[in-house]
């Protein structure tokens, strides 16, 4: 595992933040969080998807892919999930299954008590603007956060 502070330029970041919080960035209803249907939901954003290019703000992550310098993105997509009362954890899983063998990118895009958990119990913490990178085949959990309104999170698969 990979990990990075301050993963692109400050000022590139707070951009970054700016576009995905504002007025007109649009965020789709997810009902279940990694398969767990019904209990839970989120908030989603893909930009792409099998590969494809499926979102007209793709161009606001270019500081983000200059730094990542991947040489093919399979799947790219923001995860915002609200405050709940207690932190809570969406199971273990992994991005892309077993017959895909790539990499998984998280870059924390606010700070908040949310974590993603490893099966070996390692927990990094959301902190923003730092990146971990890991191997796609390693089971994780993220979680909801308790101390801010909502927990944002750039999950990215790609070859390297």
């Amino acid at each position: 595992m990979k990990i990075s502070e301050n993963f692109i330029d400050l000022k590139e970041f707070k951009i970054f933040q700016e576009n995905i919080t504002g007025t007109y960035f649009p965020w789709y209803l997810q009902n279940g969080i990694n398969n767990i249907k019904d209990e839970y939901f989120q908030f989603t954003h893909v930009f792409i998807k099998h590969e494809e290019v499926v979102s007209n703000f793709i161009p606001i992550l270019k500081p983000i892919f200059n730094v990542l310098n991947a040489k093919k993105l399979i799947r790219v997509k923001l995860n915002l999930l609200n405050k709940t009362e207690k932190i809570i954890e969406h199971g273990f899983h992994t991005d892309m299954g077993p017959e895909i063998n790539c990499t998984t990118g998280i870059l924390y895009l606010n700070t908040n008590n949310g974590y993603t958990k490893f099966k070996d119990n390692k927990i990094i913490n959301s902190i923003e603007n730092k990146f971990i990178e890991f191997n796609s085949n390693i089971e994780h959990s993220g979680s909801s956060c308790t101390d801010k309104d909502y927990r944002i999170v750039l999950n990215l698969n790609y070859y390297k």
